[in-house]
């Protein structure tokens, strides 16, 4: 018996290094053996494609969600072709019962920025918003005689605040949202220690459960925003990035200025090269705190 279970453990082994979803459900098509076998993958990744929109037609964020849900996986649910039926991530993934740590990924990001202009953020999710770090800038070019730019003034930095406020702002809704679309995956699967959620672009969000939600997505609670940002920002890679903003959000009452190194260089230290040299940039840089009521 013991010799008969190690082919077993390697094959879910490699099942586990597979992780993709859609080839998941189509090793489950092969026998009864691989059916049994594929649900036991612990690591999964779950591509979502994304339906453009039309300008007359534009739906929630929760049917444009389900929507895409529904192009991903029609294909291997051929029963559902006629009607068409939306299959929620809760029934793409029955059947898998020992999710341990799941990506999400989607098409397409979530903001439309001026062109050059880039909004990166990563959130972490309890039952509410743990924290987010948000990382922006209006333009990136390359000039190896830039120099950093003066300190910025009170007035500049009044003048430029409505850009940030924007770009904080639509991060945390974007995170929120998605948070949102996830909980009743997290309700399904209180097995799963981690589930991330982010788009081709890299943009994301953890999530572990959910509590206080609106409409369409999880309220954001009233938070501290700690705002670093420079006119012009020369890296060591020879790269200028113009307006260049880092933002700390973490619910009121709870944050430690002390934490901000440790959020920003945990979110962005690793695998990002440009945008983690930004952020050990900008965090020499003078700080500005904001504070923002849940909506």
């Amino acid at each position: 018996m013991l010799l008969m279970r190690f082919p077993i453990l390697w094959v879910i082994d490699i099942l586990n290094k597979v992780r993709d979803v859609k080839t998941l459900i189509r090793c489950r098509s092969v026998s009864k053996r691989f059916n049994s076998l594929a649900t036991e993958s612990d690591s999964l990744l779950l591509q979502l494609d994304q339906i453009g929109e039309s300008d007359s037609e534009k739906d929630s964020a929760i049917t444009s969600f389900f929507r895409s849900l529904f192009k991903s996986v029609n294909g291997f649910f051929p029963i559902f072709s006629k009607p068409a039926k939306i299959l929620t991530p809760v029934k793409i993934l029955a059947g898998f019962d020992q999710i341990r740590n799941l990506d999400v990924k989607f098409y397409g990001g979530d903001f439309k920025l001026e062109k050059g202009a880039a909004v990166k953020w990563k959130a972490e999710f309890g039952e509410s918003l743990k924290s987010c770090v948000i990382v922006a800038f209006r333009s990136a070019t390359v000039n190896t005689l830039a120099i950093d730019g003066d300190a910025e003034t009170d007035s500049e930095f009044v003048s430029g605040l409505k850009t940030r406020v924007v770009w904080t702002i639509s991060a945390l809704m974007a995170a929120s949202t998605r948070h949102y679309q996830m909980r009743d995956l997290v309700k399904e699967h209180k097995e799963m220690e981690k589930l991330t959620v982010r788009d081709r672009d890299g943009e994301g969000a953890v999530a572990r459960g959910d509590e206080k939600v609106s409409r369409e997505r999880t309220v954001v609670p009233n938070v501290r925003m700690s705002m670093r940002n420079a006119p012009s920002l020369k890296l060591k890679s020879g790269i200028c990035l113009e307006a260049a903003t880092l933002v700390v959000v973490r619910p009121s009452g709870v944050a430690s200025d002390d934490e901000d190194a440790e959020l920003a260089t945990g979110a962005f230290g690793f695998g990002d090269c440009m945008y983690g040299e930004a952020v050990a940039a900008l965090l020499k840089r003078r700080r500005n705190v904001l504070e923002m009521n849940s909506f």
